[in-house]
């Protein structure tokens, strides 16, 4: 209860203070929205291309117009007040009324970047000159400088286009308050003038606001289809990429488990003396493997028949030197450090880093052509460390674009140590290269 009547409170000091907090905020605290970066032509104007006009910046046309209009009312407010002072016998020099026509003709030259410092500048300078002796004799229903007034509709114009709501009511009501103690007579008339520019001008900026929160969120919709779709392209790569290894790994695993039958059915004919448990325990042994081996080749069969079967060898750590010399030849500079017993790595791993040497490769050709790589295996105890290290692409060769749909070999190559238990990391070196480095453990049959 006690929070909702201090809620009540606070929105009832806010209505009471309204009045004198936007009248406040015109004179002292307001401020106008930035000036947009761009600034692009209505569609009722673009008929002014034809001319040549609608081919500049339109922004840049509007500070022309300001400055024509400006020029225009500092030269016809400085006779009118030459006639004035002439008819009313007071004092003038040329300079001072000249000083005073600029005052109330500088404002529309600056409008547009600094719309509600303009409107403070129109309205002081329209109020001191109206004021002044010169205006002592005019017509009683024009009681104000009309130069200084059309300067003042575009300013108010202005602030009701680039400024927040408060400020464009605040400086409505202090126009007005100064219009009714001026001179009550026009008040009336004041008050459809000074209206009509700020309710046209808030309507216009509304618009705009609405059309730039549709586009914005438009925007926002297209940026989450896009990000839902590199999603499903990434999901789509990494299960691809999934099935591959599951391709390559079944050739591995079908060819142990194969010799693993072999050597069961082989067993009981090398050793003539071998007692008949041991026999049948070997006959079980190799038709629990035939039957692992085709259960496998069932579940993967399906694998396989997606995008066919690939029935070449799959490649390992042997057939480096024929990826280096492919490499070389398409123009990189390849350098090799090989340390350990590479030989004994298990075909699985082997695979594994074969492929990720390949891809890392792949990558320096497209991004790097012609750039020096560096590539390391060492093997220490029951881990292999791979790293690939290119530098940027030599001089006068241009990276080849990517074509579309790619930018998943990082994936995958991670999905491949993942799958081992390994770890790798990719990201560009301070020299303005690429470096991919792997960790993969060979696991108890090492």
């Amino acid at each position: 209860m006690t929070s909702e009547n201090s809620g009540g409170a606070g929105e009832t000091l806010r209505l009471v203070t309204r009045p004198v907090a936007w009248p406040f905020a015109a004179l002292v605290t307001g401020k106008a929205d930035p000036l947009p970066a761009e600034r692009p032509w209505p569609s009722w104007l673009r008929w002014t291309r034809r001319a040549g006009v609608g081919r500049l910046p339109y922004g840049l046309v509007l500070q022309i117009v300001d400055l024509i209009i400006a020029v225009s009312v500092l030269f016809g407010t400085y006779q009118l007040l030459q006639t004035q002072v002439a008819k009313t016998n007071t004092y003038g020099p040329d300079w001072y009324l000249f000083l005073w026509s600029a005052a109330l003709a500088a404002p529309a030259a600056l409008r547009q970047r600094h719309p509600v410092g303009a409107w403070r500048l129109s309205a002081l300078a329209l109020l001191v000159t109206s004021s002044h002796s010169w205006m002592m004799d005019k017509p009683r229903d024009v009681p104000y400088v009309p130069g200084g007034v059309f300067v003042l509709i575009l300013c108010l114009y202005a602030v009701a286009l680039r400024s927040p709501r408060g400020v464009t009511i605040g400086a409505g009501l202090v126009l007005f308050a100064g219009a009714l103690a001026f001179d009550s007579h026009t008040a009336a008339g004041a008050a459809v003038l000074i209206t009509l520019p700020l309710l046209f001008g808030h309507l216009v900026r509304q618009r705009h606001l609405t059309r730039r929160e549709m586009a914005e969120r438009v925007e926002a919709a297209e940026r989450e289809l896009a990000e839902q779709e590199r999603r499903h392209r990434d999901a789509e790569a990494v299960l691809k990429e999934r099935q591959r290894i599951a391709r390559e790994l079944h050739d591995v695993v079908a060819h142990h488990m194969s010799m693993i039958a072999i050597q069961a059915e082989a067993a009981p004919y090398t050793v003539p003396e071998m007692p008949d448990k041991i026999r049948k325990d070997l006959a079980e042994i190799r038709g629990t493997a035939l039957d692992a081996l085709t259960e496998m080749r069932r579940i993967l069969g399906v694998l396989r028949a997606e995008d066919g079967a690939e029935t070449a060898p799959q490649p390992g750590l042997d057939r480096l030197d024929m990826l280096f010399s492919g490499a070389r030849v398409s123009g990189l500079s390849v350098w090799t450090s090989l340390d350990g017993d590479l030989d004994g790595v298990p075909q699985g791993v082997s695979l594994s880093a074969y492929r990720i040497v390949q891809e890392a490769l792949s990558n320096a050709m497209r991004h790097a052509p012609g750039a020096r790589v560096d590539v390391e295996l060492i093997r220490k105890e029951a881990i292999l460390l791979l790293s690939v290290i290119n530098g940027p692409a030599a001089d006068g060769h241009r990276p080849t674009p990517s074509p579309p749909g790619s930018g998943h070999g990082l994936m995958g190559m991670r999905e491949r140590a993942t799958m081992l238990g390994g770890g790798l990391t990719a990201e560009p070196t301070p020299e303005g290269g690429f470096a991919v480095t792997a960790t993969l453990p060979l696991g108890p049959e090492a």
